[in-house]
């Protein structure tokens, strides 16, 4: 073996080796802190990229879910609303019922109406008062809502929802009616049936949307749960293969930093020639 005091080439070996395993090592650190697998875009730029536009789905997702939870929120108000009014109506076909019979007077009748008549008003309080952000829900103001829960800009992606609900007590048919009189009261239960009607089929309305966005939120989390796992295997970090690569480059470092030093001494070796 010749020796050469010009150039150290076993050294300038063992150090570039040690800097593969000083490099192997970090990499290894940062992966393990970061939970990520692509340290940086260099280490796999395709699946950088990849992982990056799941990553944006996933939080898109993320937002759909929140906007199909409001969607079921702003017909919840409108279903609390409506539930009070059927509740109301039922009150009101009771009393037009008692007052119907003769088997109260003429005196109880008006006590009967007095209930009714503030029932009715309440009815159409409610209508009145029933918004959701400002947007009355229950006065019959026709508008379309759309509500975003796909993650494109297509019509697939947005649902619509047209509001048409009039429950106010002159749509109802209730305004006006009395029951201080028996043949009056009679007569109102006729009307009353109908205004249960409409009450119900404006429930049905939001009970069906508030079953589709139901089963809208169950689907977004399905997708977004297997959207997450797509990019998790792509750029999350194996804990038990970098926790191996951590190992193997601590040990790697060892051996390199002594082949270094040896390496070093080779030129003490080629001074012992001219002694």
């Amino acid at each position: 073996m010749s020796l050469r005091i010009g150039t150290n080439i076993a050294s300038i070996a063992a150090q570039r080796n040690l800097q593969r395993s000083s490099a192997r090592e970090e990499h290894a650190l940062k992966a393990l802190a970061s939970g990520s697998r692509i340290v940086d875009p260099s280490d796999d730029a395709a699946g950088f990229a990849i992982s990056e536009q799941l990553r944006a789905q996933v939080h898109s997702l993320s937002a759909a879910k929140n906007n199909a939870e409001a969607a079921k929120g702003f017909l919840q108000v409108a279903e609390g609303g409506l539930n009070e009014q059927n509740n109301i109506l039922i009150r009101l076909r009771e009393l037009a019922m008692q007052s119907a019979s003769d088997t109260v007077g003429d005196d109880e009748r008006g006590y009967i109406d007095i209930e009714f008549q503030q029932l009715s008003s309440e009815v159409d309080r409610i209508a009145k008062t029933t918004t959701y952000a400002g947007s009355p829900l229950l006065q019959g103001a026709t508008k379309t809502y759309q509500f975003q829960l796909g993650t494109h800009s297509g019509p697939d992606d947005v649902v619509s929802f047209r509001l048409d609900a009039d429950t106010r007590g002159s749509a109802l048919g209730i305004e006006g009616m009395s029951v201080s009189d028996r043949d009056d009261a009679s007569s109102n239960l006729s009307g009353l049936d109908g205004a249960l009607a409409k009450v119900s089929k404006a429930r049905a309305s939001f009970g069906a949307a508030q079953t589709r966005f139901e089963y809208a939120a169950g689907s977004i989390d399905v997708q977004r749960e297997n959207t997450e796992a797509a990019r998790s295997r792509i750029a999350d970090a194996d804990v038990a293969f970098e926790s191996s690569e951590l190992a193997q480059g601590r040990v790697l470092q060892d051996f390199g930093t002594a082949v270094l030093a040896q390496a070093n001494q080779s030129s003490e070796r080629a001074l012992r020639l001219l002694a």
